[in-house]
């Protein structure tokens, strides 16, 4: 301090004299305080820097994964480089050519996940992740993988290799082989595929995304566009993401972008673990606007185990049709909060059928273990081997129960029907019309010998039922939890749970093909 102020007291002892000089030397010796002030200032500033700042001028690159600089006046700020992660994990991703063979009006196989709707938003998305074939000549497909053991398995997405007669894979050095298809799992989009190489290769090995949080930073690495070895920095922006391409779905969603061609790739986590698998965008495009899905590593894993020892993967199955419970839901029943699966239906001759769970039953927990959400039971039953036996807690008409169960195989062919969310209500109070199903209403409507319930014969205009999607030609098989056949009965029902309080009433609806609980608010 004592420096400064001398400097500064040096710097004003001109100006004084120059009170006394002609104009033109006056002039001079402003332009020389002036130029004196500016050099004073500067040289502050350096100073000030320097002190902030010791030792960093003149230190090298750091080579850690992050690099540090600092702004004067600011916390220090991480610039993160992946460079040193890079290094080690590329060769380890592959690219992946495939080529099919297509007769000629052949439609060709479907490029679309399976269970994925054709009118849902990634639909599209899938369309151009996968070039439309040319029926004319072979289709062609490139896609990213993973080399998990030195001996050449290389993990990959299912609709990468679906239906491939020639699979090739090309390392990160250039060199080329063919590959065989292991194994393959439609419904979680995975694959396991293997190459023969004179060497051991490179390899990485699966992580864990259980500890990743939103906000970490992750690495994609494949082949976008056919580019290969191309890497992609971004963060996780949400996890449990469902997409509707398939029955287990709890996708990780990541804004590093990835584009056609990155599908199967690995995703790493900042210490260059693989935490998930690339498999999917949502643009309305078809290319990246920061929207990405991956496969949690976990799944990969358990997966990757089955398709290796066993070239398919065996799943528990249980025979019911189920949906979530909601806040509407819940309230329409009676109950003081949302809880458990409702089954929408129980498939003859299943296991759940065999063991006595009803339609519209409420399952609560399975083993002790509480079902939060409905996908929570079909991952927990899809992990238990056939025959084993779970303890089913559940309500029913209002009562707690819990049954022995019996775990079935799943069958090859899946043999549940998709389910959503349509209501009912009320003669009066929910705006529906409704009839018993004579023999000549059933032969009209082509309904089934064995369905049963009353007949919607019209909907009034607004209606709550309207409002909810019911239309004439609709069957209500169920009023809350219990059945109906007649519609004395179904409005019997309605009532008595109007009487009770509750703002809806859950029915049971069987429309365009489809059984679905729904619950209708009753009309104020």
């Amino acid at each position: 301090m004592n420096t400064m102020h001398q400097t500064l007291s040096k710097a004003g002892a001109p100006e004084r004299l120059a009170k006394h000089q002609p104009p033109a030397k006056r002039e001079a010796v402003n332009h020389q305080v002036i130029y004196q002030a500016v050099a004073v200032l500067f040289g502050l500033g350096l100073a000030i820097l320097a002190a902030s700042i010791p030792g960093h001028l003149n230190a090298a690159p750091q080579p850690e994964a992050v690099m540090r600089t600092t702004v004067p006046g600011s916390a220090t700020m991480a610039l993160p480089s992946f460079a040193n992660i890079v290094e080690r994990v590329v060769d380890a991703v592959v690219n992946i050519n495939v080529e099919q063979s297509v007769q000629a009006g052949q439609s060709g196989p479907s490029i679309l996940p399976p269970g994925l709707p054709e009118d849902s938003p990634l639909s599209e998305f899938f369309r151009r992740f996968h070039a439309e074939p040319d029926f004319s000549k072979p289709r062609e497909g490139e896609g990213s993988g993973f080399i998990i053991d030195p001996a050449g398995l290389i993990v990959t997405n299912n609709h990468v290799v679906q239906g491939a007669d020639r699979i090739r894979v090309t390392l990160n050095n250039g060199d080329e082989y063919p590959a065989q298809l292991l194994g393959r799992d439609p419904k979680t989009d995975l694959a396991l595929i293997k190459i023969d190489a004179p060497a051991p290769l490179t390899a990485v090995q699966l992580g864990s995304a259980e500890g990743a949080r939103v906000g970490d930073w992750v690495l994609a690495v494949g082949n976008p566009f056919g580019l290969g070895g191309s890497v992609s920095a971004g963060i996780i922006s949400a996890r449990g993401r469902d997409i509707n391409s398939g029955p287990y779905d709890d996708y990780l969603q990541i804004d590093a972008p990835i584009n056609r061609g990155n599908s199967g790739g690995p995703l790493f986590d900042a210490s260059g673990r693989v935490i998930g698998v690339n498999t999917a965008i949502f643009s309305p495009s078809g290319g990246n606007i920061g929207i990405g899905f991956a496969i949690p590593a976990e799944t990969v894993a358990d997966i990757v185990t089955e398709l290796r020892t066993k070239g398919r993967v065996d799943r528990g199955w249980l025979g019911v049709q189920i949906q979530p419970v909601t806040d509407e839901v819940a309230s329409s029943l009676g109950l003081s909060e949302r809880q458990g699966v409702l089954v929408t239906e129980v498939l003859p001759e299943g296991p759940a059928a065999a063991a006595g769970l009803r339609d519209g039953d409420i399952i609560l927990r399975v083993d002790g273990q509480v079902m939060q959400d409905y996908r929570d039971l079909t991952r927990l039953i899809a992990s238990l081997d056939a025959g084993s036996q779970v303890q089913i807690a559940l309500i029913r008409g209002g009562q707690g129960l819990t049954l022995p169960v019996t775990i079935g195989q799943m069958p090859t062919e899946p043999q549940l029907a998709d389910s959503g969310l349509t209501n009912d209500g009320d003669q009066a109070r929910l705006g529906v019309y409704l009839a018993p199903i004579t023999p000549e209403t059933r032969r009209e409507l082509n309904l089934s010998p064995g369905t049963a319930g009353v007949l919607v014969t019209d909907v009034e205009p607004n209606s709550p039922a309207a409002r909810a999607g019911i239309r004439a030609g609709a069957v209500i098989s169920m009023v809350g939890q219990q059945p109906v056949s007649t519609p004395e009965q179904a409005i019997s029902m309605i009532r008595a749970a109007a009487s009770q309080g509750r703002p809806s009433v859950l029915l049971r609806l069987e429309q365009d093909g489809q059984q679905r609980f729904v619950p209708v608010p009753f009309q104020g």
